[in-house]
């Protein structure tokens, strides 16, 4: 299976969001074990500095944050088609619209996040982190 992680999920992992991290933990863990392929908006790794910089103080930790990530996910493709795309679906927010273009670009079978409301107009399954981990384990 092949699924983009929202980027929230890998944001609970990285800032230790205790009501969220055992299920995006275990999302991270499902990828780095070969359970399902992870792939992640082109969008994700540079918000994840820009957030990841101002909360850690540390731009080499921030740095390193990204290079974990780009070592462990797949990143979808992210052109002007993708882009104009999402101007076309349903979505209130943009970058989801975005994720999702993206996603089906690349012919991923689902989506993971916390925000299942925001994805509720996509073509693809959307799974929360438990329901997906759920999924995986049959």
């Amino acid at each position: 299976m092949r699924a983009l992680v929202d980027t929230n999920i890998l944001l609970d992992v990285f800032l230790q969001r205790d009501e969220f991290l055992p299920d995006s933990m275990d999302i991270w863990l499902a990828n780095e074990q070969g359970l399902f392929t992870g792939y992640i908006s082109a969008m994700t790794p540079v918000n994840i500095y820009y957030i990841a910089r101002k909360t850690l103080q540390d731009k080499n930790e921030a740095r390193n944050l990204i290079s974990k990530i780009l070592g462990l996910f797949e990143i979808c493709a992210l052109t002007k088609s993708e882009l104009q795309d999402a101007l076309t679906l349903p979505f209130a927010d943009y970058e989801d619209a975005v994720q999702t273009a993206s996603a089906k670009t690349e012919n991923l079978d689902a989506i993971v996040t916390r925000n299942k409301n925001d994805f509720a107009s996509a073509t693809i399954p959307v799974y929360s982190p438990s329901e997906f981990l759920q999924l995986l384990s049959k």
